[in-house]
Protein backbone atom coordinates (compact mmCIF):
# COMPACT_ATOMS: atom_id res chain seq x y z
CA UNK A 1 0.00 0.00 0.00
CA UNK A 2 1.53 3.19 -0.75
CA UNK A 3 1.47 5.96 1.87
CA UNK A 4 -1.11 8.88 2.33
CA UNK A 5 -0.40 12.14 2.12
CA UNK A 6 -3.00 13.32 4.57
CA UNK A 7 -3.55 9.83 6.57
CA UNK A 8 -7.09 10.24 8.48
CA UNK A 9 -7.30 10.48 11.93
CA UNK A 10 -9.87 10.12 14.05
CA UNK A 11 -9.20 13.47 15.24
CA UNK A 12 -9.87 15.24 12.41
CA UNK A 13 -12.71 12.73 10.59
CA UNK A 14 -14.86 12.43 13.56
CA UNK A 15 -18.62 14.12 14.17
CA UNK A 16 -20.95 14.05 16.99
CA UNK A 17 -24.26 13.20 15.87
CA UNK A 18 -27.77 13.42 18.19
CA UNK A 19 -27.68 12.58 21.72
CA UNK A 20 -23.79 13.79 22.21
CA UNK A 21 -22.83 17.65 22.88
CA UNK A 22 -19.40 19.34 20.76
CA UNK A 23 -17.83 19.09 24.68
CA UNK A 24 -18.06 15.21 24.63
CA UNK A 25 -16.24 15.19 21.18
CA UNK A 26 -13.03 15.48 23.02
CA UNK A 27 -13.25 12.22 25.37
CA UNK A 28 -15.02 10.22 22.69
CA UNK A 29 -12.05 10.79 20.04
CA UNK A 30 -9.96 9.78 23.10
CA UNK A 31 -11.39 6.10 22.84
CA UNK A 32 -11.31 5.83 19.70
CA UNK A 33 -7.56 6.69 19.45
CA UNK A 34 -6.72 3.46 18.69
CA UNK A 35 -8.56 3.51 15.54
CA UNK A 36 -6.22 5.89 14.00
CA UNK A 37 -3.95 3.21 12.79
CA UNK A 38 -6.51 1.53 10.67
CA UNK A 39 -7.49 4.76 8.90
CA UNK A 40 -4.36 5.41 8.17
CA UNK A 41 -4.38 4.06 4.91
CA UNK A 42 -7.13 6.35 3.53
CA UNK A 43 -7.19 10.26 3.18
CA UNK A 44 -8.61 12.55 5.55
CA UNK A 45 -10.84 14.35 2.97
CA UNK A 46 -12.18 11.28 2.10
CA UNK A 47 -12.76 9.82 5.60
CA UNK A 48 -16.02 10.34 7.67
CA UNK A 49 -16.77 9.12 10.94
CA UNK A 50 -20.58 10.03 12.86
CA UNK A 51 -20.94 8.81 16.30
CA UNK A 52 -25.02 9.13 17.65
CA UNK A 53 -26.69 7.73 20.43
CA UNK A 54 -30.24 6.96 21.09
CA UNK A 55 -31.86 7.60 24.60
CA UNK A 56 -28.65 8.35 26.23
CA UNK A 57 -28.12 6.85 29.51
CA UNK A 58 -31.46 5.39 29.72
CA UNK A 59 -32.28 1.34 29.09
CA UNK A 60 -32.78 0.45 25.63
CA UNK A 61 -29.97 2.97 24.72
CA UNK A 62 -28.43 2.70 21.23
CA UNK A 63 -25.14 3.63 19.98
CA UNK A 64 -24.26 4.42 15.99
CA UNK A 65 -20.76 4.33 14.64
CA UNK A 66 -20.96 5.64 10.78
CA UNK A 67 -18.10 5.52 8.50
CA UNK A 68 -17.78 6.78 5.10
CA UNK A 69 -14.59 6.31 2.91
CA UNK A 70 -15.03 7.59 -0.50
CA UNK A 71 -15.04 4.28 -3.11
CA UNK A 72 -16.33 2.10 -0.35
CA UNK A 73 -19.75 1.25 0.92
CA UNK A 74 -20.51 2.96 4.57
CA UNK A 75 -19.75 0.58 7.27
CA UNK A 76 -22.22 0.91 10.05
CA UNK A 77 -21.73 -0.57 13.48
CA UNK A 78 -24.00 -0.31 16.60
CA UNK A 79 -24.54 -1.34 20.09
CA UNK A 80 -26.97 -1.35 22.77
CA UNK A 81 -24.92 -1.70 25.68
CA UNK A 82 -26.31 -0.04 28.88
CA UNK A 83 -23.15 1.48 29.98
CA UNK A 84 -22.00 4.35 27.63
CA UNK A 85 -18.18 3.93 27.72
CA UNK A 86 -19.37 -0.11 26.97
CA UNK A 87 -20.88 1.00 24.01
CA UNK A 88 -18.58 3.19 22.26
CA UNK A 89 -15.88 0.90 22.97
CA UNK A 90 -17.66 -2.09 21.21
CA UNK A 91 -18.90 0.13 18.09
CA UNK A 92 -15.07 0.79 17.69
CA UNK A 93 -14.08 -2.54 18.10
CA UNK A 94 -17.00 -3.20 15.41
CA UNK A 95 -16.02 -0.26 13.12
CA UNK A 96 -11.89 -2.05 13.44
CA UNK A 97 -13.33 -5.27 12.27
CA UNK A 98 -15.41 -5.07 9.89
CA UNK A 99 -12.43 -1.73 7.87
CA UNK A 100 -10.28 -5.23 8.48
CA UNK A 101 -12.89 -7.37 6.55
CA UNK A 102 -13.29 -4.99 4.04
CA UNK A 103 -9.41 -4.77 3.00
CA UNK A 104 -8.92 -8.29 3.25
CA UNK A 105 -12.23 -8.92 0.69
CA UNK A 106 -11.52 -5.70 -1.29
CA UNK A 107 -7.63 -6.55 -1.92
CA UNK A 108 -6.88 -10.17 -1.63
CA UNK A 109 -4.99 -10.47 -4.90
CA UNK A 110 -2.13 -8.11 -3.49
CA UNK A 111 -1.91 -10.57 -0.38
CA UNK A 112 1.81 -12.95 -1.47
CA UNK A 113 0.72 -15.26 0.95
CA UNK A 114 -2.78 -15.84 -0.68
CA UNK A 115 -1.02 -16.01 -4.49
CA UNK A 116 1.47 -18.37 -3.57
CA UNK A 117 -0.68 -22.05 -3.59
CA UNK A 118 1.03 -25.05 -4.53
CA UNK A 119 -0.32 -26.62 -7.84
CA UNK A 120 -2.70 -29.73 -7.18
CA UNK A 121 -2.23 -32.97 -8.24
CA UNK A 122 -2.90 -34.22 -11.59
CA UNK A 123 -1.94 -30.49 -12.72
CA UNK A 124 -0.97 -30.33 -16.99
CA UNK A 125 2.96 -29.83 -16.69
CA UNK A 126 4.78 -26.70 -17.77
CA UNK A 127 6.66 -27.41 -21.29
CA UNK A 128 10.24 -28.03 -19.49
CA UNK A 129 8.82 -29.95 -16.99
CA UNK A 130 7.21 -32.26 -19.60
CA UNK A 131 10.73 -32.74 -21.40
CA UNK A 132 12.19 -33.20 -17.99
CA UNK A 133 9.71 -36.14 -17.11
CA UNK A 134 9.89 -37.97 -20.64
CA UNK A 135 13.65 -37.77 -20.79
CA UNK A 136 14.34 -39.35 -16.90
Amino acid sequence: MSAVANPATVAECLRVGAGFSQGDRNWIAEQFATLDTRLAGFHADATELEVSVKDREARGQKVTLECWIAGRQKIVTTSTEEDLHAALNDVRDDLRRKLNDAKTRQEPRHNKHLRAVDQPEGAPLQDAEREDAETA
